[in-house]
């Protein structure tokens, strides 16, 4: 039993190793696979694997990450971005399931994002550890009850119950969660005028061809972490946001893998290969590339 449970082992990891190559030379890029939550807790993991990859003699110019993620905390991704970015001139988000809240905001970090017509990225709801730090919880989702009972308040709707969380409401954690998503919305306009809009030199619907200011990215920035991060649009942490969605809604410019046959198959053949070995493992976390492990 041990042997054939090697032997499958093998054959799955073949079929990884093969297609990880192949997106290697499609993209010019090295490839790292990541699934599970992002969190502090797995920085170091990330750091120490994106550093033995730099120190390769045959290391590429740009990293390209296969993302699949409910989530986690934006100061994780904050670094894991600084990491990458320290080693590679080029970073590219590949998202063949879903990258959900902070891995919306890792991707919004990229150069390019690679998504086809079932991907999904998300609201970016930061998730913040809860008071005794054991699960995630949705920040945007407590600032929005608050908000609502503040109003009740004001409007002298507000029920005896509700009242009373209002005045138990812990005010050092709801400055935390305030802060959460100010720091979201900051990396959302940083990264996307200075990485995603990089290229973005002249106007294509409105005044075609006149050259684009930097106050011009900077707005364009603002309105899309603006969407992102309103609870009215989307009503729900997690709701998915199509490929289509974000092209037509955010104007947001998204590399389909799905218009190339071969890209395709092989983004397909990685992550769902690792992903379903994963998940059939109970894995909660996961890194790879086939020169390190």
């Amino acid at each position: 039993m041990a042997a054939t449970l090697a032997l499958v082992d093998r054959v799955i990891f073949d079929t990884v190793e093969i297609a990880e190559k192949r997106l290697e030379e499609h993209l010019d890029c090295d490839i790292l696979y990541y699934y599970g939550e992002l969190r502090t807790g797995n920085f170091n993991s990330f750091k120490d694997v994106i550093e033995r990859m730099a120190e390769r003699g045959d290391k590429r110019e740009a990293l390209a990450l296969c993302l699949t993620t409910p989530g986690g905390e934006a100061e994780a991704v904050e670094r894991m971005v600084n990491v990458i970015r320290h080693h590679y001139n080029n970073f590219y988000a590949i998202v063949p399931n879903t990258a959900m809240s902070a891995g919306t905001i890792f991707c919004m970090a990229a150069d390019k994002i690679y998504m086809n017509y079932a991907s999904a990225l998300g609201p970016i709801d930061p998730q913040v550890p809860d008071r005794e730090n054991r699960v995630l919880v949705p920040a945007l989702g407590y600032l929005d009850k608050v908000d609502e009972l503040i109003e009740k308040s004001r409007d002298n709707t507000i029920t005896p119950a509700e009242f009373s969380m209002l005045q138990n409401l812990d005010l050092a954690m709801l400055r935390f969660y305030e802060q959460a998503k100010d720091l979201s919305i900051n990396l959302l306009k940083k990264w996307l005028t200075e990485y995603k809009f990089k290229n973005w030199t002249n106007h294509r619907t409105n005044n075609v061809g006149s050259k684009v200011t930097s106050d011009q990215k900077l707005q364009r920035a603002e309105e899309i972490a603006m969407k992102l991060s309103d609870n009215k649009i989307w009503h729900s942490h997690g709701r998915t946001i199509p490929m289509g969605v974000l092209r037509s809604e955010l104007k947001l410019e998204i590399e389909d893998f799905g218009e190339d046959d071969n890209l395709n198959l092989n983004v397909r053949r990685y992550s769902d290969t690792l992903t379903g070995y994963l998940e059939r493992n109970g894995s909660q976390f996961a890194i790879y590339n086939r020169h390190i492990f």
